[in-house]
């Protein structure tokens, strides 16, 4: 994440803050008191430009003790008082006692001038920095992202979208803070917001990678937690869409895409968006399970949704397989031919299919008269695999071509042409096998 850019933005809050808090000084009224205040107003100011935080935090505490309504750059200036405090100190107990000053001083700032909104993201931001490493607090830093979201809709600046979701996956390693589907809701609701900040313009790569590695490093999404989590919700009410899309990208993410619950999910969004894609995945899931009437469907389907050329050869490559798997082998040819003619790439492979459809055929295209117009199927068939280029096809309908003796017994000579019928329906010059 952009911690940089983090502290870049939540120190021009600071600065501006800082600009608004020049008037309004509440000095006390007692003469010795105002004197005090003054002198260590300055005190502490000086030693804070110097860098020597250390020092200045004695002065600074006497006015927030003693004169708590001096002005508002008591409380913007403490922060970086007890900051810097904080990273110079070498105890632990004095480093902690600093960090959680920092937080005490946004806390008597909300007391006094109720301006919650323009500091909670600083507030925040500094939870997280100091508490991160820390099971007994870092559940203070998440309650302040979502108090930041509560009160502006969003984090800003965005880079503080990966913090947050560092806090989440840290108070979820180390006490358990959440269910997975609690995780997988923040998870999803960050997301929303990065692609928000995303569309206007912001560069959000950094911290969308940072979500997904944290995500990954939980180990809670997986095949299992699909199927049998997620899965019975979307059983039960299977128009929730936001859900479905989960389910979608999890199972892709962890190749759970044979499963029914990937059906079901590719359902709800195909029925919602239809895209060529959600159309095309879907009818071939009905292919792996038979259920071809319901795959045409959804080729057919997918095929008004294609956009190219390319495109439309795939579907009318699948509505091949379809039609050859419901026996409708003549429109199979046809949409193989279709698919070859739309992408050349195709072409060798719908002809060799073709020679495969007249090949599987016999049975059916035999007639029982003529041996030699039962067999002509196979010479179509030898022909199709020589335009595929396909020697072994042409090699297995070859053996099947009639004999010499066959065709002169019947009369005809290698040569003449006789109509194969059936299906097929192509007028072939016959040859023999010997």
């Amino acid at each position: 994440m952009k911690i940089k850019s983090a502290i870049i933005g939540c120190l021009s809050f600071l600065v501006v803050g800082l600009a608004q808090a020049q008037d309004n000084w509440n000095w006390p009224s007692d003469p010795q008191m105002e004197d005090k205040a003054r002198e260590y107003n300055a005190a502490y100011n000086d030693y804070m430009k110097s860098g020597e935080f250390l020092k200045a935090k004695k002065p600074l505490h006497w006015l927030l003790t003693n004169a708590p309504d001096l002005n508002e750059a008591l409380y913007i200036n403490g922060v970086k008082v007890y900051e810097g405090a904080a990273e110079q100190a070498t105890d632990e107990s004095e480093i902690s006692s600093f960090q959680d000053s920092v937080l005490t001083v946004y806390d008597l700032r909300k007391e006094l001038y109720d301006n919650e909104p323009r500091w909670i993201a600083n507030k925040a931001y500094y939870a997280y920095k100091f508490y991160k490493g820390n099971k007994d607090k870092v559940d203070i830093a998440t309650k302040l992202f979502e108090r930041t979201i509560e009160i502006h809709g969003k984090l800003e600046p965005s880079s503080l979208n990966g913090a947050y979701f560092d806090a989440i996956y840290r108070n979820f390693a180390y006490n358990k803070a959440y269910t997975p589907e609690e995780v997988i809701n923040k998870y999803e609701f960050i997301m929303s917001k990065l692609d928000e900040d995303e569309a206007a313009g912001t560069n959000v790569a950094t911290s969308k990678a940072t979500l997904d590695q944290l995500l990954a490093a939980m180990e809670i999404i997986n095949c299992d937690f699909i199927e049998n989590n997620m899965g019975p919700k979307l059983a039960e009410d299977p128009t929730n869409l936001k859900l479905a899309k989960q389910i979608f990208q999890y199972a892709v993410k962890e190749k759970c895409t044979n499963s029914d619950v990937f059906l079901l999910a590719l359902e709800t969004i195909d029925n919602d968006s239809p895209t060529f894609s959600t159309s095309q995945v879907r009818g071939m899931r009905y292919m792996q399970n038979s259920e071809y009437a319901k795959a045409g469907e959804l080729f057919e389907k997918a095929l008004t949704l294609a956009e190219t050329d390319e495109q439309k050869a795939e579907i009318h490559w699948d509505m091949a397989k379809v039609h050859a798997n419901l026996g409708r082998k003549s429109q199979a040819r046809s949409s193989a031919l279709k698919a070859g003619e739309l992408n050349p790439e195709r072409e060798s492979d719908a002809h060799s299919f073709i020679g495969g459809l007249i090949m599987s055929s016999s049975n059916d295209c035999r007639g029982g008269e003529s041996r030699v117009k039962d067999y002509s199927i196979f010479i179509a068939a030898y022909n199709a695999y020589a335009k595929a280029g396909d020697s072994q096809g042409m090699a297995q309908a070859k053996s099947r071509f009639p004999s010499k003796e066959e065709l002169f017994t019947e009369g005809y000579q290698v040569g003449d042409t006789i109509n194969t019928g059936c299906w097929v329906g192509q007028s072939v010059a016959l040859a023999t096998r010997d």
